[in-house]
């Protein structure tokens, strides 16, 4: 029997932030880098280059892209998802000095209840825009190809994944050995609209998207659709107030349309300020699963102190409000406002942000790295409270 998961909000959604168990398979990784964001593999054809190879998906933002459908007949909500699971994978692998070389798609779907051909229609035609914005900002990433899996039985709507491939010179690596105190870090909004975007962004990314479901969406949603829910004998539902385009002041757009904004592409950036500053950059973090406290996975008895965080987007006082959701749990959670974070030493850190700034990319020193005894340790500041992790 799969037992009650109890805790948090999130916790009691069905998500588990802290992925427990995934330990069981770092025993058989060929990392090269155990305390890297990424692993890093030995290149077989390249002996003086690593390898990266990564996996993520869009979450469960195709349940919210399906509701969206459902409603109103357009496939169109569906488009965002291929940005979301290319920017999980390619955001992700630039944290250890990898470059982007490709990509491939994994489509699971049930075609008894989605319309199959039109979506990978329109997915298709948003991984396209995806390589052209990246090309357009000096970025070559190529598509190969990837699986389309007809899945009645074991998929409730669908699902979208990207696998990634990058490579990196072994003597370039950023492990993240090299964080000292000292060191300053840099964090670069999740929010807002940079130049090369086209649409203003909730900042959500993909993670906590569960909970941002349950406690915002209209009870209703599940009783007229429910193959987007798995009530699991009754514990878990829909509990929110709003429908999907119920506009709200405060996030300046739809609930459904900051629900399913999709995750920035920091790899325009990023690649950019390594390329100029990586003799001055000791770590990198994507703020993805585990929120702010993502840091804690680099790094070496290293002690985060982030007292200057930017206000949180409007989208995750929301999910507070609504879910009741501590403060605590929602750095953990989410990314807060934060979606990626730079670790580099002091004298470059105005030349960093002032790069970012000709992307329309705002950025700023949010805390500082100090020396722990005890591993690795996490402390925020906020208008809501100090809060310790580790």
């Amino acid at each position: 029997m799969v037992p009650a998961v109890m805790g948090t909000k999130y916790a009691e959604s069905g998500v588990d932030v802290r992925k427990r168990g995934i330990e069981y398979f770092r025993e058989i990784l060929s990392n090269l880098f155990p305390n890297s964001f990424c692993v890093v593999s030995e290149d077989p054809g390249l002996p003086r280059y690593g390898l990266v190879t990564h996996v993520d998906g869009a979450g469960s933002k195709p349940v919210q892209a399906y509701l969206h459908w459902r409603e109103t007949g357009d496939l169109d909500w569906f488009r965002g998802l291929a940005q979301d699971a290319l920017a999980m994978n390619i955001d992700d692998i630039i944290c250890v000095g990898a470059s982007p070389i490709n990509f491939v798609d994994y489509i699971a779907i049930n075609p008894l209840r989605v319309d199959k051909i039109g979506v990978l229609k329109v997915l298709s035609s948003g991984f396209k825009e995806c390589i052209e914005t990246l090309s357009s900002q000096g970025i070559r990433v190529l598509f190969s190809g990837g699986e389309t899996a007809d899945l009645p039985d074991q998929t409730r709507t669908l699902d979208v994944a990207v696998i990634m491939n990058g490579r990196v010179n072994l003597s370039k690596v950023l492990t993240g050995e090299g964080i000292e105190p000292g060191d300053v870090i840099i964090g670069f909004r999740s929010g807002g609209r940079t130049k090369y975007e086209r649409k203003e962004n909730s900042g959500i990314m993909c993670n906590g998207i569960t909970l941002a479901r349950l406690c915002l969406m209209h009870k209703s949603y599940q009783e007229k659709y429910p193959e987007i829910l798995d009530s699991a004998n009754g514990r878990r539902g829909y509990y929110g107030r709003f429908k999907f385009d119920d506009y709200v002041d405060e996030l300046g757009m739809t609930i459904g349309e900051a629900i399913l904004s999709p995750t920035r592409l920091y790899a325009p950036v990023i690649l950019k300020v390594m390329e100029q500053f990586s003799a001055h950059i000791s770590g990198m973090v994507h703020n993805t699963g585990g929120g702010q406290t993502k840091c804690l996975r680099i790094g070496r008895n290293i002690h985060y102190v982030k007292d200057n965080l930017f206000s949180p987007d409007p989208i995750f006082t929301l999910i507070q409000r609504e879910s009741g959701e501590s403060w605590r749990a929602m750095f953990e959670n989410y990314n807060m406002g934060v979606g990626f974070e730079v670790i580099a030493k002091p004298n470059v850190a105005d030349d960093i942000i002032s790069l970012s700034e000709k992307f329309g990319l705002e950025a700023k020193v949010i805390g500082v790295c100090k020396r722990s005894h005890e591993g690795n340790r996490l402390t925020i500041k906020s208008p809501y409270g100090e809060f310790h992790y580790q």
